[in-house]
């Protein structure tokens, strides 16, 4: 198979999956499939594709099924992880055009749990932004000194991106809403990774 990940229109995509034909795999990290996600769409998050050890089953784990459809949000994250993904066990593997958005976007129905907690990318946003408003107001209001509060977290987002590596999402994580959930996630993928089997191929 070539390097090349073929993609899929959200509507073809749809009809395969309602056909029984293909199987769908969601490569988001856990915390947005929670949050969002397309019904019957196992979780696989691309971390665990790059860690599963390669083998000699050409299939996955449902024979019947030779078809794989993967995606994240946007449909970045999958086209960098297509060498990984070409690498599972399936005769036609294909990426999902435009990701959840592009699903969205053709009128298509997701299963959205308002009562998950946001993604943790959302929260770190959500908590760096609101520490550097927080840092100006306070040094407008009280003292200069204050600013440096804001300058500390932009530095942090800097580091964050050069080293990708994030203190503030690490911490976020161990809060007792976020831990419960990954628990729970954490044995769905496993159980997910039996579905998809990786192939040495050249």
């Amino acid at each position: 198979m070539s390097g090349h990940l073929r993609e899929i229109d959200a509507a073809s995509a749809k009809h395969w999956l309602d056909l029984g034909k293909a199987k769908l795999f969601d490569i988001r990290e856990a915390d947005e499939f929670r949050r969002e996600h397309i019904a019957g769409a196992q979780l696989l998050p691309s971390a665990q594709l790059i860690k599963a050890v390669p083998n000699g089953n050409d299939q996955g784990s449902d024979p019947e099924i030779r078809i794989a459809i993967f995606h994240c949000n946007s449909g970045q994250r999958t086209r960098e992880a297509a060498s990984d993904i070409l690498r599972c066990g399936y005769d036609e593997i294909y990426a999902l055009q435009g990701g959840l958005s592009g699903w969205k976007s053709a009128g298509l129905a997701t299963e959205l749990n308002r009562k998950a907690p946001i993604s943790l990318q959302r929260q770190v946003q959500m908590t760096a932004g609101s520490m550097v408003v927080m840092g100006i107001l306070l040094a407008w209001l009280i003292s200069p000194w204050f600013a440096l509060l804001s300058g500390f977290v932009g530095a942090g987002l800097v580091f964050a991106g050069l080293t990708n590596t994030c203190a503030l999402a690490r911490l976020l994580a161990q809060l007792p809403y976020n831990r419960r959930a990954e628990k729970r996630d954490e044995a769905q993928t496993a159980t997910n990774l039996t579905d998809v089997q990786i192939v040495n191929r050249p």
